[in-house]
């Protein structure tokens, strides 16, 4: 009888599909994909393609899985700027509940950027803020925002050390890649909840409806969320993310993102530069989408694909028509590893099933 009631009260408190992965094992040939992926290496060598996790899935199932050593499936990985893309999707349920609309200053949420009072949510999520900012790592650490923000002056009040820059331009003109505009974000979400509410929100909101159980989300010294580049979870939560947008914002029966906030984020922002090989940027999320006069960034893959991408080769691809959904983690330490090539090789091994 007491493990019947358990059953019963089971069924309404787990979130939805919570479950185990289930896992598909269809006739397809991986060894393209594999040995692209996990190419043999010397042990000392930092350099080349080193893929932590790979993981792929079709229409909700698992069905190509493999990671090196030490990283496992429970493995939370450090996902570097996939951080950003979280927070966009984790902005979508707090626009979702009334919180605040795209047009929004960022001042009416976080006071100190009443210096720059005319920068808007939107500018925010294009990363158009119009501040001035360097986003160089650690081959030009000296004249690095981004490093001075994480590790130096800025990291006791990251989104602070952001609102201080001076304007470089008028908001919403020109895309410039910028973490502080993504922290800055993350301290107006702060700004929309208060302090005691925020600390807790992202597994209120996003991850425990969608079953995430791995998360750590590092804070600045202020109490603030990293939102540009510490959250870590394993590959299989990661890949809820992208299963959540592959659907439109839905997760079960229940619409946990706005279908417009999803269209936001994977609408064009077309103030940027090409840059040959890189895709472009939506709503804190990027694209495979060609700007006006240039290439699609990733020749072999359907332009309705996209990404959240971080330092070192981290990727979630969210691949639509074809019901996939690819995680990558890795340690990346120069510029061979090719995302065009990666799926190119994932959608050809799917083509090629069962022959």
């Amino acid at each position: 009888m007491l493990k019947t009631l358990l059953a019963i009260i089971s069924l309404f408190t787990l979130p939805a599909w919570a479950e185990d992965w289930p896992v598909d094992t269809p006739a397809i040939d991986w060894q393209a994909v594999d040995a692209y992926a996990f190419p043999q290496r010397n042990a000392s060598d930092r350099s080349g393609i080193r893929t932590d996790a790979l993981l792929i899935i079709r229409d909700g199932q698992i069905i190509h899985e493999r990671y090196t050593a030490p990283t496992t499936a429970n493995t939370a990985h450090l996902t570097w700027s996939i951080s950003k893309s979280v927070l966009a999707t984790l902005l979508g349920v707090a626009q979702g509940e009334g919180r605040f609309q795209l047009q929004d200053r960022a001042a009416r949420f976080y006071p100190p950027m009443q210096a720059h009072p005319q920068v808007s949510l939107a500018d925010l999520l294009h990363w158009a803020s119009g501040l001035d900012w360097q986003e160089d790592y650690e081959y030009a650490p000296l004249k690095s925002s981004v490093v001075a923000m994480l590790y130096t002056r800025g990291r006791h009040d990251m989104a602070a050390y952001t609102a201080a820059r001076p304007a470089a331009e008028a908001p919403g003109r020109r895309f410039l890649y910028s973490s502080g505009d993504s922290n800055v974000l993350a301290a107006t979400l702060r700004g929309m909840l208060g302090a005691e509410a925020y600390a807790g929100y992202p597994w209120q909101a996003l991850f425990e409806p969608l079953g995430i159980t791995s998360a750590t989300w590092e804070r600045d010294g202020s109490g603030t969320y990293v939102g540009s580049s510490y959250l870590y979870l394993s590959a299989r939560d990661l890949a809820r993310i992208g299963l959540l947008m592959q659907r439109g914002g839905r997760w079960g029966d229940r619409q946990l993102l706005p279908a417009s906030w999803v269209a936001f984020n994977t609408t064009l922002f077309e103030r940027a530069q090409a840059t040959p090989g890189e895709a472009n940027p939506g709503g804190h999320w990027w694209l495979n989408q060609p700007l006006a006069g240039s290439q699609t960034p990733w020749p072999d893959v359907p332009t309705t694909s996209y990404a959240a991408l971080g330092h070192w080769g981290q990727a979630l691809y969210v691949l639509p028509a074809q019901k996939l959904v690819i995680v990558r983690y890795a340690d990346d330490r120069d510029a061979r590893y090719s995302h065009n090539e990666l799926l190119k090789r994932v959608l050809a091994a799917v083509a090629g099933e069962g022959r």
